[in-house]
């Protein structure tokens, strides 16, 4: 077996040591889970003081440095610690082998490094607290050249965010080769859950595209230090150059997020329908064509920049092609839904859930990436509001449907469902009442990444900070419900809570160390194909 000598070796370590240095993808899993999660309360925390500040004109809480580092250090937590690693790091890690029918990654101490690279650049992003002139006051794109000008502690947040890529690139790179060379026999491409296609997309984008961010960030300490005049005007740069090479990344990126999101939607849907998913394949090479178009869109994000009408035309007709294979995944998802045995459960929730709000931030992204109105919502709440639709709206809803949906294989235990549903409906009626208005800010001219506005802009500022606080209440409930779940559950879950079909749904709960304590049967069908259950 793949990690048998990495078990032994590791397995007399005992209390923490047996957690921190062990090679069993479970561990792992779990390790960047309450990790993950922990910086996410963090970066939500900061999330609530921002809206405090913007709660009312003129100045609540905050100088305008203050609130710059504050809404910085949100953004590299929420991007680099939370979203990008969230969906692969966790459940990839945790079901990946076994959705394969194998025992572990193909390189299980590599995975372990993933994990500890993760952890120290997570503490370079906090060490900008005590250190230097405090957080970089940048925003999280750390765009040139004030990035390159500003006191603040710039450079240890962008060898932070260098350092996180690596976790990402031998992350990737470690689904690639486990996709590859260890499918258990019987086990074909087309034989593979949807989840294992999606992460096999993610991979090859965080394998291709992370070192061009490395690379980009590197440069930025270079001409901070050395003032070789790369960004920087007043020295010969070109700041237009960072825009480029910082977003030719980043738009990949957002499907590094996007993806494997989609994967959780497309497992979630056939389990609680009882239905083979409509469309298996379309939405398998839909998550390959995606990730290949993602590469060639990033220009969207620059129509204000000057570059030549024949370029936005271009980017702003790719931008639109990148959207008919997610269009693809939503018909499917919603055929799946029609005339299913469907049976509402709080996973459930968070797949439709999810369908709503992916919807409107992506059909908002549309706006952006036409010539016409992105002139005019460029760089406003609109964008603001886009965003977080499509990043928490989309991959933070996916997320948690993925946390409750697998909670019971994962612990052996079962949280309140009576109390998870309240707690959904409140994170719903929070999350909208908290960013829709800003799509309302933004058609009326508010700039974003700004520490104070105008009068006229009070009334939309007001609901999103109000819908910050039922936010607040309904992660706070789902996440206690969880954990109280955890300490009082008596319940037996058994092997097949949910009455899944795919391969983690065979063995116990939790997982043995081997994975399987029997061998794996494979559905004679496609993955989901109930009717040979």
């Amino acid at each position: 077996m793949a990690a048998t000598t990495e078990l032994n070796f590791f397995q007399a370590k005992k209390g923490i040591f047996s957690w921190i240095f062990s090679v069993d993808h479970k561990r792992i899993a779990l390790l960047y889970l309450y990790s993950i999660v922990t910086f996410f309360l963090v970066g939500a925390t900061l999330g609530v003081l921002m809206r405090l500040e913007l709660l009312n004109p003129g100045k609540d809480l905050f100088e305008a440095k203050t609130y710059n580092q504050i809404f910085t250090v949100h953004g590299v937590l929420m991007i680099f610690l939370f979203i990008i690693p969230s969906i692969p790091a966790v459940f990839g890690n945790f079901f990946l082998p076994i959705m394969l029918g194998t025992d572990d990654v193909s390189f299980p101490r590599l995975n372990l490094l993933s994990w500890w690279i993760y952890i120290i650049g997570a503490f370079m992003v906090l060490s900008t607290l005590l250190f230097g002139d405090g957080p970089a006051d940048t925003g999280w794109t750390f765009y040139a050249p004030y990035s390159v000008r500003t006191g603040t502690n710039v450079t240890m947040s962008v060898l932070a965010a260098f350092v996180l890529g690596f976790s990402s690139i031998l992350t990737g790179l470690n689904f690639i080769v486990t996709i590859h060379r260890l499918r258990t026999p019987g086990m074909t491409f087309f034989k593979m859950p949807l989840f294992a296609w999606s992460l096999y997309a993610t991979s090859w984008i965080q394998l291709l595209a992370t070192p061009i961010i490395g690379i980009t960030l590197l440069m930025i300490v270079a001409e901070r230090f050395l003032g070789v005049g790369l960004f920087d005007p007043s020295i010969g740069g070109d700041p237009i150059l960072y825009q480029h090479l910082f977003w030719i990344y980043s738009h990949p990126a957002v499907y590094i997020m996007a993806l494997p999101a989609f994967g959780i939607i497309s497992e979630l849907l056939p389990t609680f329908t009882q239905r083979t998913i409509f469309g298996y394949k379309a939405i398998a090479f839909s998550s390959l064509a995606i990730a290949f178009v993602g590469y060639f869109v990033w220009g969207h994000h620059m129509f204000t920049t000057g570059m030549s009408g024949a370029a936005r035309i271009v980017f702003s007709v790719m931008t639109f092609l990148v959207a008919i294979p997610t269009a693809i995944k939503v018909f499917n998802w919603v055929a799946t839904l029609y005339k299913g045995s469907i049976n509402v459960q709080p996973p459930l929730l968070y797949a439709l859930g999810f369908i709503f709000q992916f919807m409107i931030g992506g059909l908002s992204g549309l706006l952006l990436g036409a010539l016409a109105s992105d002139i005019h919502l460029h760089d406003t709440y609109f964008v603001v509001g886009h965003f977080h639709y499509v990043m928490f709206g989309g991959t933070g809803f996916a997320f948690f449907g993925a946390l409750h949906y697998w909670y019971p294989k994962i612990w052996g235990k079962m949280y309140n469902k009576l109390v998870a549903n309240i707690a959904f409906f409140i994170l719903f009626i929070g999350f909208n009442t908290l960013y829709f208005p800003m799509f309302v800010s933004g058609l009326m001219g508010m700039p974003r990444r700004y520490y104070d506005y105008l009068p006229v802009f009070h009334v939309p500022n007001m609901i999103s900070t109000y819908g910050s606080w039922i936010l607040a209440v309904g992660l706070l409930l789902m996440i206690g419900n969880l954990i109280a779940g955890y300490f009082t559950s008596k319940e037996d879950v058994g092997r097949n809570y949910w009455n899944g079909i795919t391969l983690e749904w065979q063995t116990l709960s939790p997982p043995p160390v081997q994975n399987f304590d029997k061998v794996p049967e494979i559905p004679k069908g496609g993955p989901y194909d109930f009717d040979n259950k």
